[in-house]
């Protein structure tokens, strides 16, 4: 099997492309191929596979010719994954299967709906949906109950800050954080917090660390900075703005606008080969 291997600030994928939705994934072989160890090692898998071929993309296949079908790392769906869809359109545009001008909007079909994409140099953005903050939740944690918002960005999130005197780099995220059920029936990503320091050029700059759900911690999440630009524009006072989010594999910008929310950092390809699949043995 051909592969690709890529990342957004860290957030590393596995990509395989299938245009003709012809690979027989399943939850064992994507973690297998996510094993950092016994496998190439990756926070998820994306194939790159034509909407019109795909069951949960044939339905957008008249607006976007391009599916992602995104499995996280422990062979699980996820319904979208920011970084994971910026990797994705570098590499359709560095394939050639795409050849968008610097600035045109290039749809991409996925389980979340249709984003849109654009290339801003060295940086690849996408709009997604305007993150909608909808309850109070809280999170545990090593013993610690850290009160959050819960917010949907197409995916599940909660945003906790962390509280004075507790050190953002010091919480164990070796275990996953403990969510309400009755808010996240489907478990949710939870994303840590603290203040960063003021920055010029945009509104608010906030410090982060993720759990995600069905890969563990990870350098970043990109619809988890999507939630916590959402959540540190409220506390601001502000609807719309422009919020630094760095995470341990670097910096992400989000946009929040009155009906979207744009993502954008590096996207990077860095390894192209042939995976040798796992053997089934009896």
């Amino acid at each position: 099997m051909e592969f690709t291997k890529g990342h957004g600030t860290g957030n590393d994928f596995v990509i395989l492309p299938d245009p003709d939705g012809v690979l027989d994934l399943t939850p064992e072989l994507v973690a297998a191929i996510c094993d950092r160890r016994r496998g190439l090692g990756g926070d998820g898998v994306l194939r790159v596979v034509r909407a019109a071929k795909h069951p949960d993309g044939a339905d957008l296949a008249g607006e976007a010719e391009w599916f992602m079908d995104y499995w996280n790392s422990d062979g699980s769906f996820a319904e979208m994954c920011g970084n994971g869809a910026r990797v994705f359109v570098r590499y359709l545009v560095e394939t050639g299967l795409v050849a968008p001008a610097v600035g045109d909007a290039l749809p991409v079909a996925t389980r979340a709906g249709l984003v849109r994409a654009r290339i801003e140099g060295d940086d690849i953005a996408v709009e997604m949906r305007r993150p909608r903050l909808y309850a109070a939740s809280a999170a545990a944690l090593g013993g610690l109950t850290l009160p959050g918002t819960a917010v949907d960005v197409g995916n599940p999130h909660l945003v906790c800050p962390v509280p004075a005197g507790l050190d953002l780099a010091g919480l164990d995220l070796t275990r996953a954080p403990e969510v309400d059920p009755a808010v996240f029936p489907s478990g949710a990503n939870v994303e840590f917090t603290a203040g960063g320091a003021p920055t010029a050029g945009v509104d608010a700059h906030v410090l982060m660390r993720v759990y995600e759900r069905g890969s563990a911690e990870t350098l970043s999440c990109g619809t988890g900075a999507c939630a916590v630009a959402a959540v540190a524009l409220r506390d601001a006072d502000r609807e719309t703005g422009t919020v630094a989010v760095d995470v341990p594999g670097g910096r992400l910008t989000v946009t929040v606008t009155n009906d979207s929310c744009w993502l954008s950092g590096p996207a990077l390809l860095v390894a192209t080969g042939q995976l040798i699949l796992p053997t089934r043995r009896p």
